[in-house]
């Protein structure tokens, strides 16, 4: 959804991968003490949050599916991406770059605490001054400085009532407000932040029972809150998988109820196995793998043109019809072509073309400067599915350009995130974005803009950088998108990723349960499943 200052008006009024599952644990922790309904849980597939439940310094799927569930924002999105107040009940803009922001009534944490105004502006405050993976979502806000204590452009007016000021007009602020990184927490959460993460008192619809690390997590009815996400289940289980083919087949044996990655060894048969209840859909997910310029021949003209090679060296529809068996379709840009203003035609985007015979020229070039040596490796997370078309990819690399291409497992998402994160990871490492709301923007700004907390690649180009901020002052939306797709004219150019192609949301659910519904963002809209 795009928002004018008029459907602000409108707004205003309206009420708004994967751990095996252990036999045993031996540690657990938990939120809340047992459901609020019953023990008759849904049971979804998951995997092992990277850091303790902290929405602001959490990026990564695992962790994001139970943080949606357990705290609310200003804001919340529908399965179809539209705008919803939840803890708000108004932000209107004042001038062209403030919003005054009314919170309504009733809204606690899940023990009982009353939400106030100050819980959103220290919550943004403590993100921003601890470097939280999120922060570069506070940037647009006066007085934003990496690791600042406080930012001017917030001030609490009363216990319902604050203001946000920018920097300058932002086109798109005001959709931003549903993500994670803008969930208020509670006092005791920044007085001892890995304790709370681990056993954290949210606003959401549901709360933490239990945490059996690289296990399992089941969440409960939050019997405290008063948003629209009501709960239609006794819970939600999530079941942590070393293997989707072990969830898979646990789905088909009716042992999981909700899975929403579907392994590509059954990509041509579960759509049939699964009957009505299989998901094949367009969702905002964009795939690639990132090359870091730190590496040795991948920074410079050199650079550029091993990355050129690189990418016209990847026969993208050959594998999404094979591997894939069409739950994929090649990309054409950086984002995802169910956005509004999404354009498959942006220039220099022939990069993305199959061409054998260029990619070697470019090749010899690169090596003309400095010659290549030793291994071409694309590492990726075992857990996930992803092996077969990581082969498919390093094969059509050796084979068009004659070097030696490998893929590189890890045993689990967690262990490769922790690689990239923390920049030790060696090669190319395979990367991808699921959108937090729905706009261009969010799917260049934080993955490419300099020190973004998703720029793993710390790519950083100055004109990009000003297209960016550029396209975030438009005056609207539609303005603020031939902007971005300037900018992505840049990173065809740079490639500091290499685009690969746009997932479908491959799931399913088991005759156990209905109201199944995978949303714009891929996955299932949870809190309203039902059990039968």
């Amino acid at each position: 959804m795009t928002l004018s200052k008029k459907a602000l008006s409108v707004l205003a009024a309206s009420t708004l991968a994967m751990g095996l599952v252990a036999c045993s644990s031996d540690s657990g922790s938990g939120g809340g003490s047992g459901s609020t309904g019953g023990d008759n849980y849904v049971v979804a597939n998951g995997t092992e949050p990277q850091n303790p439940l902290i929405p602001s310094n959490t990026n990564e799927v695992g962790g994001g599916r139970i943080v949606d569930l357990i705290y609310s924002g200003l804001v919340y999105y529908d399965a179809e991406g539209e705008i919803h107040n939840e803890v708000a009940e108004s932000i209107e803009p004042e001038g062209d770059k403030t919003f005054r922001v009314t919170l309504k009534d009733g809204w606690t944490f899940a023990d009982g605490t009353e939400i106030t105004a100050n819980h959103f502006v220290d919550s943004w405050n403590y993100a921003v001054a601890n470097s939280h993976l999120s922060e570069y979502f506070f940037e647009p806000i006066l007085g934003y400085a990496e690791g600042a204590q406080s930012m001017e452009g917030l001030k609490v007016i009363d216990d319902k009532t604050f203001t946000i000021e920018l920097n300058q007009p932002e086109a798109d602020f005001p959709q931003r407000l549903g993500y994670s990184a803008f969930y208020p927490l509670p006092d005791e959460a920044r007085e001892d932040e890995a304790a709370f993460g681990e056993n954290p008192n949210g606003n959401g619809p549901y709360k933490l029972a239990t945490w059996n690390h690289n296990q399992d997590a089941t969440l409960v009815p939050n019997e405290n809150y008063t948003g629209e996400r009501k709960p239609q289940n006794d819970g939600i289980k999530f079941d942590f998988y070393a293997q989707q083919d072990a969830a898979y087949n646990d789905l088909l044996a009716g042992n999981l109820d909700v899975l929403d990655a579907v392994p590509d060894t059954a990509f041509s048969t579960f759509e049939s196995e699964l009957g009505d209840r299989a998901v094949n859909q367009p969702s905002a997910v964009f795939q690639s793998f990132t090359i870091p310029e730190r590496l040795e021949h991948w920074s410079g003209d050199e650079g550029k043109l091993r990355r050129e090679a690189i990418s016209h060296a990847i026969n993208r529809e050959e594998i999404t019809a094979t591997i894939f068996q069409g739950t994929r379709t090649p990309a054409s840009d950086f984002t995802s072509p169910v956005l509004p203003n999404y354009n498959g035609d942006i220039p220099g985007n022939d990069v993305l073309d199959y061409d054998p015979e260029k990619a070697k020229d470019l090749w010899a070039q690169a090596d003309a400067i400095a010659p290549f040596t030793g291994e071409f490796t694309l590492s990726y997370n075992a857990d996930g599915g992803h092996q077969a078309w990581v082969d498919a990819t390093v094969n059509s690399i050796r084979n068009t350009l004659g070097i030696e291409a490998i893929g590189n497992p890890y045993p689990d998402f967690k262990s490769l995130r922790d690689d990239v994160t923390s920049r030790t990871i060696q090669g190319a490492f395979r990367t991808g974005w699921q959108a937090d709301y729905p706009s261009l923007g969010n799917f260049l700004g934080p993955l490419y803009g300099t020190g973004a907390g998703s720029n793993d690649g710390d790519y950083s180009n100055p004109a990009f950088d000003a297209k960016l901020a550029e396209a975030a002052g438009s005056d609207s939306p539609e303005a603020a998108a031939t902007v971005y797709n300037e900018a992505q004219e840049i990173l065809f150019q740079d490639l500091p990723v290499i685009p690969l192609w746009y997932s479908n949301v491959t799931g399913g659910s088991s005759q156990n349960v209905d109201n199944v519904v995978f949303s714009w963002k891929s996955v299932p809209v949870y809190y309203n499943i039902t059990k039968k």
